[in-house]
């Protein structure tokens, strides 16, 4: 999942990203709102971490920006991504404060200073409910993936992945059965200023496809994976332990 964080303050901004970084996102940071909607108009993020006092403006107004956007740069007509979800997070600790938060379009609101493992929580609720799901767990047949603990079963037996593997795998089951291309995930699983290898989304999936069975991620040749919406039979293989 990527997410980014529009913060000036580099203090905050190096220990939440650090934060989000073992949590496995990979992660951009913004300090003014124009670098943050230049970020958003090239690169699509899963989540956006919005603080409000900014040195070129207020965040409620790079909100309602995103919100109300219509026209699209040529050639990147997704982009920016309107219904991404949102977090304020900010001083602002008045109750009229929160109401303009969230009804100027945030989905959620944290006060500064915050505990981090609350505001991983919140952000895991926020993706829940943006994909539509009730469970904190994700199934597919007899595959558990668990976002909170990062943990992976298979039949019940524990399976251990790479941050990155953990990455690609989760953000395919929560597309399923849409088609993601190697660029969306590339993008989903890598930011700005990490290094990519070009076939770094390839090799993620011959691991995935070796640990958890071959049949777990289709390949549409020319255009990208994905996981089908419903299981196929599982199969037994020697790599599903650790």
């Amino acid at each position: 999942m990527r997410a980014l964080v529009v913060e000036d303050d580099p203090g905050i901004a190096s220990g939440l990203s650090a934060s989000l970084r073992q949590a496995g996102y990979a992660v951009d940071v913004c300090a003014t709102l124009q670098a943050a909607w230049t970020a958003l108009s090239v690169e699509p993020f899963d989540v956006m971490l919005l603080d409000l006092g900014l040195p070129d403006g207020d965040g409620l107004d790079l909100l309602a920006r995103l919100r109300s956007q219509t026209e699209r740069p040529a050639g990147r007509e997704h982009l920016p991504q309107t219904n991404m979800p949102v977090l304020i997070m900010t001083a602002r600790d008045g109750v009229s404060d929160r109401i303009s938060g969230l009804d100027g379009g945030a989905d959620d609101y944290i006060v500064k200073p915050f505990d981090a493992n609350e505001l991983l929580a919140r952000l895991r609720a926020m993706l829940r409910r943006a994909s539509g799901r009730s469970k904190p767990v994700i199934e597919h047949g007899d595959l558990v993936l668990d976002p909170a603990a990062h943990t992976v079963q298979r039949a019940g037996v524990p399976v251990a992945l790479g941050a990155k593997e953990f990455a690609l795998l989760l953000t395919l089951l929560q597309a399923r059965p849409q088609v993601l291309s190697k660029s969306r995930l590339e993008s989903a699983l890598y930011g700005f200023d990490e290094a990519l290898d070009s076939n770094a989304i390839e090799v993620h999936v011959h691991h995935l496809r070796r640990k958890l069975g071959e049949s777990l991620i289709k390949t549409v040749r020319g255009v990208g994976y994905f996981v089908p919406r419903e299981a196929d039979t599982p199969t037994p293989t020697s790599a599903t332990a650790p």
